[in-house]
């Protein structure tokens, strides 16, 4: 009797152990996924800004050609799931932005471009999703990464070949703070 209550137990336990892992990986897949939504929505909006901000910025084209090769290396990243080198590519398309952003200063006339200002917003707005769902993509792995190597559950998730994923990481010059007198002056 005490046996076959504890085979219960046991069993019970490995089916739920089972479960909640897969869970917990298929949340780590969502999250990917809505940060490649994200992206996606920013490399379609990205050739619109940068094509707005060439009728007005001749001179500007090296700032211009950066963010437009740091948009292709995310899109590359993004397609193959390369998290550390999406992380790289993210640092680069982000200093970008910053440098066109600080230009766009400037230039008076495209600053009051109704098409540039909904670009802008709109890029604002998916490069603050975008770090929100980082956010919640790390928490994720870091949640799957803890869950597979616990016992006893490392047990049920090398049985069923259940992996760790990689963090996206930041680049060291995300982590500093931003040095606005060298972005304006």
């Amino acid at each position: 009797m005490i046996f076959w209550a504890v085979l219960a137990i046991a069993l019970v336990y490995f089916i739920t152990a089972y479960n909640n892992l897969v869970g917990i990986k298929n949340n780590v897949a969502k999250a990917w996924a809505n940060i490649d939504v994200l992206l996606k929505q920013r490399h379609d909006e990205l050739p619109k800004l940068i094509d707005t901000c060439k009728q007005y910025m001749q001179y500007e084209q090296a700032t211009l050609e950066k963010v437009i090769q740091a948009r292709a290396r995310v899109a590359t990243a993004r397609e193959s799931q390369d998290i550390a080198a999406l992380g790289a590519a993210e640092s680069a398309l982000r200093s970008g932005l910053g440098s066109l952003f600080a230009l766009v200063e400037s230039y008076p006339e495209l600053k009051a471009n109704e098409q540039f200002l909904h670009l802008q917003g709109r890029i604002t707005g998916i490069e603050n999703a975008i770090a929100d769902r980082r956010e919640f993509y790390n928490e994720s792995v870091n949640i799957n990464n803890v869950r597979i190597e616990q016992f006893p559950d490392l047990v049920v998730a090398r049985m069923f070949n259940f992996k760790s994923f990689d963090l996206l990481k930041f680049e060291a010059a995300d982590l500093q703070d931003v040095d606005i007198a060298q972005r304006f002056g």
